[in-house]
């Protein structure tokens, strides 16, 4: 059915227009014979084509713009030759057309050539004609006649600086002839909607919405009148066409003409109208999109006050967010099925409108806020998506205007708004603020400001009631306790004793948190203490003897009660290297008992939670590489150490990993900067177990694969060998060495040997360095000599 009517339609177009080129060929001839009543003849035949009511306003604006291309060429005719009949006797001449739609087009061509001879006051004759066009009342024709009557005036009103002002023509004629014709357009267009069943309103809705721009034209002629100042607007124009506007009870007129004047207009009339432009929109229907009307309004003040500094002060005088805040509370109170996102999009462009024009007054943008909660009191958590996105929009601005976190912690109800996010935008949000924080690096630096944004946050550092058991896409988990990770790094204090209050702060909060975040969030709180362990030592030293209230032990107290919370989670390794970057901080400040306990918790850890061979394989690397670098140790505690440390090595599950820590174990032994540390004999002894187990691997490979492992653990024996004979330690012999290069060297010739590529390019090297040694000459080269590789 729907597929015939628009066949039907193209058939009513095509005889339509075929109808007019054959009256426009006649009116032609008839023209170019000066034949003017044969011309006027076949013009109001060509254009009683437009009387059809068969044609969609789609198609008939296309019949239209045939009929009008033609009127042009006849208003044209009419300039240039009167062919001995004055203008007045033809105003009157083609009056005498059969029809009244002919008649009128005709009418308004010959009228568009009376007011431009200048033989009567232009305002008669555009008086006359809007009358005169009142004879058709059907919408789609009435509409089109009236916007060519438009069309041929708009360059003929007596506007300022027009050759058609004079005494008799001023611009309030020009006005209210605009004004009437767009007041009759716009019953004609609101009439529309009567027209026809009711089961077809759909689709003569969206005729109307076809047809707007005909009737928006007038005010973008009304915005084009030079005449038109500001008192005029004022007084006349703008109350003249919101008259109309509430008058005509239409949401589509309401919505699309408030948003007409606010496009056409400039600015600063706006800026000087607003009550009486703000006045309007509680009496509009209750179904009109306000929300979006206003926003675009703001929106435009918004542009107008950040295009110069010079026009704030209009803004001020004219009161303009006292008015605009009251406009929007009337709005919202009087439309009460509004949903909550119309009314935060509403709040959301009043803080845009705000932060640009007063932006040093946080007392508007907390009352904005404050009044957005007034709005969402009793909702409780919101689960409207639309209302929830513009609420992140509406807290973003702030953000956004001061790039700073600090200012946003004053407003007393930006908290009070985030309480009504689901969880899921309050981890958006809470993410927005701290992504803010490290784009402008920000340093938050009060225990109050970390209080404050610390419940901001919440969303991401402690699990809600109701969400506790539900599933969390691991990666977003992730990326989150991330950056809470990134944001406690970015607390800081000059104040040791403010920054040790903003750690116990830190730390209250983040215990909470659950088994699931601590392995993200304890490991930046250990290493922010660690720095004010650090800048204490320094002060310490420069302070000569006076006390700081913070001191380096209290602090390692804390750490060793916050690590200790990870053994809920628990993941051993993360605490175990956490204790032994204690240790070292405490060797730093020489307190022996604190770095031993640190230590020791370590072992603990290693012994008891640690099963995992790999695990423990970097365990004791990680252990053997710390305790090499501490100096703080008495000789008692050092040995206990060093002999469990030698024990954890040589108890590891895989011989060639056993091997690695045997060997590393004979740099606890031996320091290079410390000489009371240089333990030659026990340095021997480590190498020679790591050469004992070496030789059980490769005896356990021949056993079970029947061929023998790679050389390379011969080969990283040989190379410690020759450290420790470089650094001066006697127990270390040629000789040992010579052997070593034998044992490696048959190893590798023998048949059973897996080829091994890396081992054969390390001992190639090795031979290399030591080559390279003996050429280069000195005292280390005279050491190297009587080597034989």
């Amino acid at each position: 059915m729907i597929s015939d009517g628009v066949e039907d339609e193209e058939k009513w177009l095509a005889a339509g227009i075929t109808g007019l080129q054959q009256n426009a060929f006649y009116m032609h001839r008839a023209l170019d014979s000066n034949n003017v009543r044969d011309a006027l003849k076949y013009s109001a035949q060509m254009l009683s084509e437009l009387r059809t009511s068969r044609l969609s306003p789609h198609k008939y604006y296309v019949l239209y713009m045939r009929a009008f291309d033609e009127l042009r060429k006849l208003e044209m005719f009419f300039k240039e030759t009167r062919c001995g009949c004055s203008i007045i006797d033809l105003y009157e001449l083609v009056q005498h057309a059969g029809n009244i739609l002919p008649r009128l087009y005709l009418l308004c061509t010959v009228g568009s050539v009376y007011i431009k001879s200048k033989e009567a006051p232009a305002k008669d004759v555009l008086k006359d004609l809007v009358e005169m066009c009142r004879g058709i009342q059907h919408p789609i024709r009435g509409l089109f006649l009236r916007s060519y009557l438009s069309q041929i005036s708009k360059d003929k009103l007596p506007d300022i600086g027009s050759e058609y002002e004079g005494d008799a023509d001023t611009v309030t004629d020009a006005v209210e002839f605009v004004l009437q014709n767009f007041i009759e357009m716009n019953k004609l267009w609101v009439r529309m909607q009567h027209q026809g069943p009711a089961r077809e309103k759909e689709r003569r809705e969206k005729e109307r919405s076809e047809l707007r721009d005909l009737v928006g034209k007038n005010l973008h002629v009304l915005s084009q009148i030079e005449g038109v100042d500001l008192d005029m607007y004022r007084d006349t124009v703008l109350p003249r066409i919101l008259e109309q506007v509430v008058n005509c009870k239409d949401e589509l007129a309401q919505y699309y003409l408030m948003d007409c004047v606010i496009q056409v207009f400039p600015d600063e009339y706006h800026l000087q109208t607003l009550e009486i432009l703000l006045s309007a929109c509680p009496q509009l229907q209750p179904s009109v999109d306000i929300k979006t009307v206003l926003s675009r309004l703001m929106e435009r003040l918004s542009n107008y006050a950040a295009s110069s500094t010079e026009v704030l002060p209009e803004f001020l005088q004219v009161e303009a967010f006292g008015k605009l805040n009251n406009a929007i509370g009337k709005v919202i109170e009087a439309q009460v099925d509004m949903p909550i996102a119309g009314a935060v999009i509403l709040y959301s462009s009043l803080l845009t409108f705000t932060l640009h024009v007063h932006p040093d007054r946080l007392d508007y943008v907390d009352q904005i806020l404050g009044a957005c909660v007034k709005k969402l009191s009793g909702k409780g958590k919101l689960d409207d998506s639309r209302a929830t996105k513009q609420i992140v929009a509406l807290l973003s601005a702030p953000l956004e205007k001061y790039k700073d976190i600090e200012t946003a912690l004053k407003l007393a109800n930006y908290p009070r708004v985030m309480e009504h996010l689901d969880d899921g935008t309050n981890k958006v949000m809470a993410g927005v603020i701290i992504q803010s924080i490290m784009k402008n690096r920000t340093h938050i630096s009060t225990v109050d400001k970390v209080e404050a944004l610390f419940e901001l946050i919440k969303g991401l550092i402690k699990d809600s009631d109701e969400k506790l058991h539900d599933e969390i896409d691991e990666e977003d988990f992730n990326e989150e306790q991330n950056s809470v990770a990134c944001l406690i790094q970015m607390l800081y204090n000059d104040d040791p004793e403010e920054m040790l209050k903003i750690i116990c702060t830190v730390r209250k909060y983040i215990l909470t948190g659950g088994p699931k975040r601590l392995p993200f969030t304890v490991p930046p709180l250990i290493f922010n203490s660690l720095k004010l362990v650090r800048r204490l030592q320094s002060q310490e030293e420069n302070a000569a003897g006076e006390e700081v209230a913070p001191t380096p032990k209290k602090i390692f107290q804390i750490l060793n009660q916050t690590i200790e919370a990870l053994s809920a989670v628990p993941v051993p390794e993360l605490a175990l290297r956490l204790y032994l970057q204690c240790a070292e901080a405490a060797n730093d400040c020489d307190l022996e008992p604190v770095a031993y306990e640190f230590f020791t918790q370590a072992y603990i850890l290693y012994e008891e939670e640690i099963s995992d061979s790999r695990a423990q394989v970097t365990a004791i690397h990680l252990i053997i590489g710390t305790l090499q670098r501490m100096h703080v140790f008495g000789v008692e505690n050092r040995d206990t150490l060093t002999h469990k440390a030698t024990g954890y090595s040589a108890k590891l599950l895989k011989k060639p990993d056993q091997c690695r820590a045997v060997y590393a174990c004979s740099h606890l032994f031996w320091v290079d900067d410390n000489d009371s540390i240089k333990d030659g004999e026990r340095v021997l002894l480590c190498l020679k177990r790591a050469l004992r187990i070496a030789n059980a691997a490769q005896q356990m490979s021949n056993a079970t694969r029947g061929s023998g492992g790679s050389v390379a653990l011969f080969i990283e024996i040989l190379n410690k060998y020759l450290y420790f004979f470089e650094k001066g330690n006697s127990e270390i012999s040629v000789s040992a060495i010579q052997g070593l290069f034998e044992l490696i060297t048959t190893e590798m010739q023998s048949e059973n040997m897996t080829p091994d590529p890396a081992a054969d390019a390390f001992f190639a090297s090795t031979l290399r360095y030591i080559q390279f040694q003996k050429q280069k000459g000195g005292a280390l080269g005279e050491k190297y000599e009587p080597i034989k590789a």
